[in-house]
């Protein structure tokens, strides 16, 4: 018997072949691009840092595991419409079980935990304001922040809510941002508070004259000099006068409803020592409401007529509290000041700093320099 061979039948089995081999090809590059690494894994956090390329953070996730492939990676992203420019800083929930197409889905929502800078020389209502705004919060949120959450014990009013970058969780408590900020001070703190206890200098004193210091210079060079001059006005009974002091004074009133300072016999003041704080202060009914713009110069008439314990042109030695939380560098430079004889010192048009030992000097210095 002789068979026939069929054209057709032959071209057929070609073509069924040939789309076989080709789905095994596009399987295969399917599974090698955009399959899962692992299988059952549990989610772990990935860390898109703050100044990563859309290069360093692919290769983040291939080398971490995240991703078979990095070009598979970009497909996906390119799929849906994202560029790796588009995903944002933060802390991001992912597992390697998760295929290329998960881990883009994820990366292109907003993260779990958010980056914080806060900058040195920020008061704690200036921070609660960036706080606020990265993390979500609501206004009693903020406000329950620096009237409660910060105001708990008498010397953690100011100067402790450390200045560096965070990485936060957006769900985390009032409280434990508090304790986050103030676990960072101590712990870089501590070192320094060795040697404020070898120089005899209380650590609230400390901080109280490095929040003035950090306020005043114009950069890190002028410290050492200006925490010198500093320390000439308390060695010898003279105040300070510090517009940095008579601003805080000022943007304090102004940035809440109920200035419970303003009246002597408030429930605000301590009896025993008169300043403006005791646990009653604790209170929703001081509410914070913010102001614009912090730190704005002062006019000639506030040093006479705002009066407050933060007033150094009207009360001598320190304020109650420091008036913002500063960087090493200030606290350095309270430690080791610069040996000087100057009492006195200004800034010119131009930022340099002059300083001059006496009062007579220093009107000279102001003719010469502003006038």
């Amino acid at each position: 018997m002789i068979f026939m061979r069929d054209p057709k039948h032959e071209v057929a089995l070609i073509a069924l072949a040939s789309g076989l081999m080709i789905l095994g090809v596009v399987f295969l590059a399917h599974i090698s691009l955009f399959a899962s690494p692992q299988g059952n894994a549990e989610p772990e956090r990935f860390v898109v840092p703050l100044d990563s390329g859309s290069g360093a953070l692919i290769e983040g996730l291939h080398s971490e595991g995240f991703i078979k492939s990095e070009t598979g990676f970009r497909l996906a992203l390119q799929f849906n419409g994202i560029s790796p420019g588009d995903i944002k800083p933060g802390g991001y929930r992912l597992s390697k079980s998760m295929s290329a197409w998960g881990v883009a889905n994820v990366l292109s929502k907003e993260p779990y935990m958010k980056w914080v800078v806060i900058p040195e020389g920020w008061r704690k209502e200036q921070i609660a304001e960036l706080l606020a705004d990265t993390l979500g919060w609501t206004d009693q949120e903020k406000s329950s922040w620096v009237n409660t959450y910060t105001s708990m014990k008498f010397d953690e009013v100011e100067g402790v809510y450390f200045p560096d970058t965070y990485l936060i969780p957006v769900d985390e408590g009032l409280l434990q941002v508090a304790d986050r900020l103030r676990a960072k001070f101590n712990e870089v703190f501590a070192a320094y508070l060795i040697e404020a206890n070898e120089q005899n200098i209380r650590w609230p004193t400390l901080l109280k004259i490095a929040s003035l210091v950090q306020r005043e210079a114009a950069g890190e060079s002028e410290m050492p000099l200006i925490a010198g001059i500093l320390w000439n006005r308390l060695l010898n009974d003279q105040k300070l006068d510090i517009d940095a002091t008579v601003q805080y004074a000022r943007d304090t009133r102004a940035a809440y409803k109920d200035d419970p300072c303003e009246d002597p016999d408030s429930y605000a003041r301590d009896p025993k020592n008169d300043l403006c704080f005791n646990s009653e202060m604790l209170q929703p009914s001081v509410e914070y409401r913010g102001i614009d713009d912090w730190w704005t110069p002062i006019g000639g008439s506030d040093t006479r007529n705002i009066d407050s314990l933060y007033n150094t042109y009207l009360y001598s030695g320190l304020p109650p509290h420091p008036i913002n939380n500063p960087g090493i560098a200030a606290i350095q430079a309270v430690l080791f000041p610069e040996e000087t004889d100057c009492f006195y010192y200004l800034h010119d048009t131009e930022g340099n700093i002059h300083c001059s030992a006496t009062y007579e000097e220093h009107q000279a210095n102001i003719e010469q320099y502003l006038r």
